[in-house]
């Protein structure tokens, strides 16, 4: 396994996550029929030995880690990526990409297992994604790990099944360098008994979650925002960031209860709608200073933008690129 490493004097972030080829199928309705299963109703129907016509096709690059990148360096953030890509045409366009968008590259280039690729069969309506998690299930962070000691944040977007246990190492690590943290655990990480995961989550200093994601985490499935936030809090002290969909999204401090209602936009694709979310937040919280109003602001702008193109990465806001501020309600928590 070769690993590709471009120094650098300082970041103000380095993202762990998921690096993916993306290859979008839209068509303007695939045949649907019957699902009950899962609480699903309704499925995508692709029968054995026909065609179905394809209306348009793209290919971009994914994954949680190069998502977030994008934005921090799309808002002049010094920003580098830390992930693990294959060898071949696929992970050289991801390379190529990164370098391109000014992220700075920690790169394992394995040749075990080939870059993760998703496929998405996208309607005006709806989607439906096939994931291959490939490469990303085999990251070490081990070696990277005293080259990373001069970031001010990291960002952890979710990490695959193999690799849930590796958010305690990289937090502990965080911590003892005096790094601050933003994670978005993946489904993996939050199945963990809260026991084993709450003095983990207790040393972030900001946490995504959506509501489901929230209920896993406290194993309750019947409370909803305001609630879980609650539960929550008894055991974690920094910034939580409760989203629901199209629903209002909350944030919680020490003090006060933050809500705004998303921008509503004509949607073309909700690719990477959370990471924009995850990383708007973030890159307003450190340009502003931790002015927690502004960071929703620009979460919500962000995650708007973005799902007005193709892709995860090229609807995102730029470094001035007015963005149309929302309405934020505060209260005392």
């Amino acid at each position: 396994m070769a690993i590709i490493i471009k120094m650098s004097n300082k970041y103000d972030v380095i993202t762990f996550g998921s690096a993916s080829r993306d290859i979008f199928l839209s068509a303007e309705q695939f045949p649907v029929g019957d699902f009950k299963k899962d609480n699903i109703k309704k499925a995508i129907l692709l029968p054995f030995g026909h065609k179905i016509e394809i209306k348009e096709i793209h290919f971009y690059s994914g994954g949680g880690g190069t998502n977030t990148a994008a934005t921090f360096s799309a808002q002049e953030l010094k920003t580098a990526y830390c992930g693990v890509v294959g060898k071949g045409i696929e992970g050289e366009a991801i390379l190529i990409e990164l370098k391109e968008k000014g992220i700075e590259s920690f790169i394992f280039k394995t040749d075990k297992k080939p870059t993760n690729v998703s496929v998405i069969f996208s309607t005006p309506k709806d989607r439906t994604i096939l994931v291959y998690k490939g490469a990303s299930e085999i990251l070490n962070i081990s070696p990277f790990l005293s080259k990373i000691k001069e970031t001010k944040w990291l960002y952890l977007a979710p990490f695959s099944n193999k690799n849930q246990l590796m958010l305690k190492k990289l937090i502990d690590f965080a911590k003892n360098n005096k790094i601050k943290i933003m994670a978005n655990p993946s489904y993996s990480q939050l199945n963990l008994p809260l026991k084993t995961l709450s003095p983990i989550l207790q040393k972030i200093d900001i946490l995504l979650l959506n509501q489901e994601e929230a209920q896993t985490l406290i194993k309750n499935y019947l409370l909803k925002e305001e609630e879980l936030i609650k539960e929550i809090k008894k055991f974690f002290q920094g910034i939580l960031i409760l989203t629901n969909g199209e629903n209002k999204v909350l944030v919680s401090d020490e003090s006060f209860l933050y809500s705004a209602l998303p921008i509503k936009e004509k949607v073309l694709d909700k690719t990477g709608a959370g990471d924009a979310f995850g990383a708007g937040f973030l890159s307003g919280y450190i340009k502003s200073g931790g002015d927690i109003v502004f960071s929703i602001q620009m979460a919500v702008a962000n995650s708007a933008s973005c799902i007005k193109k193709w892709g995860a990465k090229q609807g995102i806001l730029k470094n001035g690129q007015k963005f149309k501020k929302v309405k934020v309600v505060k209260k005392e928590w």
